[in-house]
């Protein structure tokens, strides 16, 4: 195959101008061993041993990325995590309750499990989605009950702070006068029945305008129990969704219950929906079933962890911890590790922190919950919840670094609020969680704050325009966590990146791996510390939600018993800024506010920049070209402190390109593979006096590395305080970046 040349000279069409500004020196610094990383997750049963074969880490560890992020699926499944298969149950006689795992190391764990909640209250979760809600599963001797750890007993406050709710979602707006509610124990004694007043929504995470309004005759002042049949209203009121509003509760157990925690929070067994006829019968509007689909979709604010040994999911398998510390896919490194918080216990994840430290095994710190915004958690409960996990585990080291909660996203609506219960719904959410902490003098416990970034769910749209505004999506959303109050010096951990959280073709072709350079230039661009790649374990093709996609986010297709059949284009693009664009992984790197001046589009070029400055003193710059069909050509230059001052980049480089010369995806449904996978091209580019003019293929990553400019350029090791050169620390190494722009911006 003949391949154009790189370099270019002037043509009809003026060069987009790459500025690398030197004005104000370095705007982040990160050692590559801490800042670029990847995830593991939890996945189906007997995939742990599949994926952990020598022949399959060999090849993830040959990306480059070293530091390691322990992902909690059972969390996401409202699903409690045994941790280590051994462990004792509250109610051990009966084999139930709640669960400690054992914290003394013995028979390495190999494979960990979830165990399904028999109390649940939401129909969805962000997991397999395939559990059900035992408010409207048709069965009397089941119950929802709300978590117990936030009842006064726990959080010291008041239960008005934390008042408990369950949410009906009828589909469409039906006519509804009355309500049955079976309670189980405790119930509640005083409580609201409401709807909502305002736009529809699909689910109670989207955000739309209106309020929840108290039916004329739905405030109970004092219940009493039992099964209590309501009339709401005289005159029926078009709802869709349907609020109780739990405010106090009983406080008494069911018969033969011996735990206090069965006494604390509420209990109610089924709920019925409808209009009154002339014989003052019910006639109701819920499916009940036992079963997702079959079911009226119901929604809670927490949900209790007690279970039982029955309830181990078959489907559902956590790497065992062991196995995964002694797999080398950490490269000895400190690992980010996850701990339960809305379904689980604080001593549960006490026991977790005292077994890792028993083990030696080095941390960087723990992520307490995973993504509370996506399943309906008011963010005064996650955070009332976060700060007993926080006691129990400071009780057992008090040096530990702890952070959260993995946001499921960033913008700046109230992101679940309107099924929560503050006294200012509309505020966003993490502004409430701060506000939480900072309150109670507890904002120093969030030592680190968390997100995952999947920005695109429009997996049916081709990527083009999407790719374009990606960089600008993130730095937004970054900028946003800090208009929400976010102190500056709090590390930001990118946990999960993708571009969508949907399987699509997108994210095994090209643009894949376009989006993740992207993704990594702009967070460290805008002063993120760490970001750990999603899909880092082998994974065979799915197919997309609503059309006829396939893909996966992995960087290594494999089959069904997770053997690797390719490399998929994110592999190479991942190992390209790993060990191409970044030098020396143990030490620090700085990054300089980069401009792309592009006359030959609009607002936004598609082509975007980051330099760097490595240690070795080479220049290193990576550039995006996100045009699916034409070719850039682009010229590097310096800015100067002298205004308007600019120095071209000149002389030899070393040059890497990846583009469809290298990578071509052929879709074939379930069987689609890549034609061709291989490694980008490299190429030594002769030292010369005229400009560096580069020619980037239509959809193509390069990174360029030249030594020029070569005077008065301050090695990025010699600013004091800006960055951490040894990745073993358990501290979280990271910089303290001031206020700056996005690179991709031009």
């Amino acid at each position: 195959m003949t391949l154009a040349s790189p370099l270019s000279s002037f043509g009809a069409e003026a060069p987009a101008r790459v500025t690398i500004d030197l004005t104000s020196g370095p705007i982040n610094t990160f050692v590559p061993a801490v800042a670029l990383g990847a995830g593991v997750d939890g996945h189906s049963r007997g995939d742990a041993a599949a994926i952990y074969r020598p022949t399959n880490l060999r090849a993830m560890r040959s990306v480059g990325l070293r530091p390691l992020s322990y992902r909690l699926r059972t969390e996401l499944g409202v699903e409690a995590w045994h941790w280590n298969p051994r462990g004792k149950w509250s109610d051990s006689e009966r084999a139930q309750g709640y669960w400690t795992s054992d914290d003394q190391p013995g028979a390495p764990i190999l494979a960990s499990f979830g165990y399904r909640l028999p109390r649940r209250g939401n129909t969805v979760d962000q997991a397999e989605d395939n559990g059900y809600s035992r408010l409207a599963d048709g069965d009397l001797n089941t119950f929802w009950k709300s978590n117990p750890y936030l009842d006064r007993s726990f959080t010291g406050e008041d239960n008005s702070r934390h008042p408990q709710w369950l949410i009906v979602d009828l589909g469409k707006k039906m006519p509804v006068d009355a309500m049955r509610i079976a309670w189980g124990m405790p119930y509640a004694v005083r409580y609201q029945v409401q709807y909502w007043d305002g736009e529809d929504a699909a689910l109670p995470d989207e955000y739309p305008s209106g309020h929840w309004q108290t039916f004329p005759e739905g405030e109970v002042r004092q219940g009493s129990g039992g099964d209590e049949n309501l009339r709401l209203a005289r005159h029926a009121v078009a709802v869709r969704y349907l609020r109780v509003l739990l405010e106090v509760s009983s406080g008494s157990p069911a018969p033969g219950a011996h735990d206090a925690r069965d006494a604390l929070g509420y209990a109610v067994r089924e709920v019925y929906v409808g209009v009154l006829d002339a014989n003052d019968r019910l006639h109701d509007a819920v499916r009940h079933a036992a079963s997702h689909d079959g079911q009226t979709r119901m929604f809670v604010s927490s949900t209790d962890p007690w279970h039982r040994a029955e309830d181990l999911d078959p489907e559902v398998e956590q790497a065992g911890i062991d196995r995964v510390f002694t797999s080398g896919l950490g490269h000895g490194l400190p690992m980010l590790v996850p701990v339960g918080v809305l379904y689980d216990t604080p001593d549960n994840a006490a026991a977790f922190l005292r077994y890792l430290r028993r083990r030696a095994y080095p941390i960087r710190g723990v992520e307490l919950g995973e993504e509370p915004d996506g399943q309906y958690v008011a963010p005064e409960d996650y955070g009332a919840l976060y700060l007993q996990v926080s006691d129990a585990l400071r009780a057992v080291d008090p040096d530990v670094i702890l952070g959260g909660p993995s946001f499921q996203s960033l913008w700046d609506a109230p992101m679940m609020a309107w099924s929560g219960t503050s006294v200012a719904p509309d505020r966003p959410w993490l502004a409430r969680l701060l506000d939480y902490l900072r309150v109670r003098e507890r904002a120093a416990d969030l030592g680190f704050l968390s997100f995952e970034w999947y920005p695109f769910d429009e997996v049916c749209t081709p990527p083009a325009e999407q790719l374009r505004q990606a960089p600008g999506l993130l730095a937004e959303a970054m900028a946003e966590i800090y208009r929400q109050g976010l102190p500056r010096g709090t590390p930001l951990l990118m946990t999960e990146y993708g571009y969508s959280a949907f399987s699509t073709q997108t994210a095994v072709d090209l643009p894949g791996a376009l989006f993740n350079a992207d993704v990594v230039g702009t967070f460290l661009t805008e002063g993120g510390a760490v970001a750990y790649l999603y899909g880092y374990e082998p994974g065979p093709l799915d197919k997309g939600p609503d059309c006829d996609t396939w893909g996966t986010n992995t960087l290594f297709l494999s089959d069904q018993r997770r053997k690797i059949l390719a490399r998929t284009a994110t592999y190479h693009g991942a190992r390209l800024l790993a060990r191409q664009w970044a030098g020396s992984p143990t030490q620090a790197h700085a990054v300089y506010r980069t401009r792309v001046d592009d006359e030959a589009v609009g607002d936004v070029s598609p082509v975007s920049a980051y330099a760097l400055r490595r240690p070795d003193g080479l220049w290193s710059v990576l550039l995006v070209n996100k045009d699916p069909q034409r070719q850039r050509t682009v010229a590097l230059h310096f800015s100067g402190p002298e205004a308007n001052a600019l120095t071209p980049l000149q002389g030899s480089a070393d040059l890497y390109q990846f583009s469809a010369a290298q990578y071509r995806w052929r879709a074939n449904g379930a069987f689609g593979r890549p034609q061709r996978s291989l490694p980008p091209q490299y190429r030594l580019l002769p030292g010369h006096q005229a400009p560096l003019h580069l020619r980037l293929p239509p959809w193509s990553l390069t990174v360029v590395r030249s030594r020029a400019p070569q005077a008065g350029q301050p090695n990025p090791t010699a600013h004091p305080g800006r960055a951490h050169a040894n990745p073993q620390r358990r501290t979280l190494a990271v910089s303290r970046p001031g206020t700056h722009h996005v690179a991709a911006a031009s």
